[in-house]
């Protein structure tokens, strides 16, 4: 209902804002010599430019030197750079190719420069230019809430609807469970109690107690947002229904599997039929039927190996899932790996979502694997804060790492790619051979017959 949203934020919880630590392109530079790469600040280190003639004169009226860091310059002086002196004047002294002079006025500060333009300016390049400084910050009004402050001072026990929202599903099932009504408010209150502790136990019931309902969906791992559809069809009760599920258990911890299988057996015994793509023993053994295809890959693979129940997969000699199933093949565990080159990557009092301010050392020059349970924060570590981080400070991009205090190590590596499953290539028309490049090496040797020289054909 928008009438119960804040009006601040038009109830999203967040506000668009110029983010500082997106304007600091690096906090060891001085602002002269590029600490600032906002468009239109860039140039500080020439002489004739605005930007120069601003720092200098907030040096000058200020008593700090434009050669410092910015990182070791005072707090007030930060924030009068990025955000202005106010009313206060300060004098300009100006020197172009057409002349000098002198005045005296306000500075506006860089962020409130560039939010002014992103807001006044009608030319796309130019919103375009100065939205990768943009970011979304907690509304000031209801500091992320949603709601107007009559809706919040709506309590039960005291706890407002937010405050309910952001308790973990556990603690939540826990509050509803512990409520004392009297025998009007139980009448009044009955079936909506019956519904709510119904759902929150089907979160519960494929591992999801950990997370709160105000959590936003683009912060749950793939792991957790398909346990929450599951959720969602068991809740709904239906039967005769035909689900297909392309490898549930990737991304989950062998504790949780246990639970997915059981809720996917619970699916399945209200009625439904389940075919499950997948490679994991648990899943595999736990099915009442099992296709196996193969035996390999490409132009060795397209055939039914195997047809039947379990206990027939794993006496089968032709299927090479039955034979490690089985234990008949097993893949040895190395008995030597890599020490690594001895540098280490560090990341110090990480809290990003999940997170409990750890610190993790991470070897250099090995082969890492990041694992635990689903929801312990595995990917808030490793892309939200490692690889934003290094993303912003190696490859410049314009990028927020999750919260964190401080990162060392960073002098050992010069560039982090991120290979995750988004598609490939911009087009409908990419394939694997123009994303690799492989297309330009065979233009070139089919530009080389006589047929492509003779008519003129060339690599393009």
């Amino acid at each position: 209902n928008p009438y119960g949203a804040c009006d601040n934020c038009d109830g999203l919880g967040a506000l668009s804002k110029i983010d500082p630590d997106l304007v600091i392109a690096d906090e060891n530079l001085s602002i002269i010599n590029g600490a600032i790469s906002a468009t239109g600040w860039a140039n500080a280190n020439k002489k004739d430019s605005m930007a120069y003639m601003y720092f200098t004169a907030l040096a000058d009226y200020y008593g700090f030197d434009v050669n410092t860091p910015y990182k070791d310059l005072p707090k007030d002086i930060q924030n009068i750079i990025l955000y202005g002196t106010g009313d206060t004047n300060i004098p300009m002294n100006y020197e172009r190719s057409y002349g000098s002079g002198k005045y005296s006025a306000p500075f506006e500060g860089v962020i409130t420069n560039l939010e002014r333009r992103y807001n006044a300016n009608t030319y796309d390049y130019v919103k375009n230019d100065i939205e990768r400084y943009v970011n979304d910050v907690t509304c000031p009004k209801c500091h992320g809430a949603r709601l107007n402050d009559e809706v919040l001072a709506v309590t039960i026990n005291g706890v407002n609807i937010y405050e309910f929202t952001t308790m973990s599903i556990q603690k939540e099932m826990d509050f509803v469970n512990s409520l004392e009504l009297t025998d009007r408010e139980k009448m009044i209150g009955e079936q909506i109690l019956k519904e709510i502790k119904e759902r929150l136990g089907f979160l519960k019931n494929v591992g999801l107690e950990y997370l709160t309902l105000s959590r936003t969906a683009g912060t749950l791992s793939g792991g957790e947002s398909q346990r929450i559809r599951l959720a969602t069809q068991i809740g709904s009760y239906l039967m005769g229904v035909l689900y297909i599920l392309d490898e549930p258990s990737i991304g989950l911890h062998q504790r949780d599997n246990d639970k997915l299988i059981a809720t996917l057996k619970r699916l399945r015994d209200l009625g439904n039929t389940l075919i499950v793509v997948e490679h994991d023993d648990d899943t595999i053994l736990a099915a009442d039927y099992v296709v196996d295809i193969g035996p390999g890959a490409g132009v060795n693979g397209g055939n039914v190996v195997y047809s039947g129940d379990v206990a027939g997969l794993l006496a089968c000699e032709d299927s090479i899932t039955g034979q490690y199933l089985s234990g008949k093949k097993q893949i040895a565990v190395p008995e030597h790996r890599r020490a690594g080159n001895g540098n280490f990557l560090t990341v110090i009092g990480a809290a990003e979502h999940n997170l409990k301010n750890i610190t993790v050392s991470i070897p250099l020059g090995t082969f890492t694997c990041v694992t635990g349970v689903s929801g312990s924060g595995k990917s808030s570590l490793v892309n939200e804060i490692i690889y934003k981080h290094l993303a912003a400070k190696l490859n410049r991009t314009r990028v927020r790492a999750g919260a964190f205090e401080r990162m060392e190590g960073l002098e050992y590596l010069d560039k982090v790619i991120n290979i995750d499953q988004s598609p490939i290539g911009r087009t409908p028309r990419s394939n694997p051979a123009t994303y690799t490049g492989v297309f330009t090496d065979i233009r070139e040797l089919f530009a080389k017959t006589n047929d492509a020289k003779t008519k003129g054909y060339t690599a393009g």
